[in-house]
Order: C-alpha cells, then structure tokens, then sequence
C-alpha cells in the first residue's frame, strides 16, 4: 500500500476506527469542540519550532474539522 498521509490519516492511528471518531463520540459536542480548538492552538504555537508546514496542515485540518462542527448546528 503506498504512503501515508500524516495529516489527513497518520500511520499511527491506523485501525478500524480513527481516534478523532471515537473521541466525538465520547465527548459531548461542546468538549470536543474544545479539544478541536486546543489542538489549532497547539499546531499552530509550534509549527516554526517543530514541524513547520506540516504542523500548519494539521491546524488547518483542526479547523475545518471544528467548522464543519459548527456549521452543522
């Protein structure tokens, strides 16, 4: 099988259900919009100590994620 995407689907959260998913479903809407939120934040905090681009893509996808959230309601 090819690469893998280590924004979209990091190789280590392979398994049939993604982690993302099942902490949504854990939480309630308003605690995962939170961790949605919290992890913008920390993309984008480190992004020019640790991963540069890389960690501005996963921000980006906490993002779209939390809109998608929002705009759902």
């Amino acid at each position: 099988m090819g690469g893998f995407d280590s924004v979209n689907h990091p190789q280590h959260y392979a398994g049939k259900v993604e982690a993302i998913d099942a902490l949504e479903s854990a939480l309630t809407k308003e605690q995962f919009r939170g961790y949605l939120r919290g992890n913008v934040l920390k993309y984008v905090w480190r992004y020019d100590k640790k991963n540069g681009a890389e960690d501005l893509k996963k921000a980006l996808w906490y993002l779209d994620r939390l809109l998608n959230s929002v705009e759902k309601q």
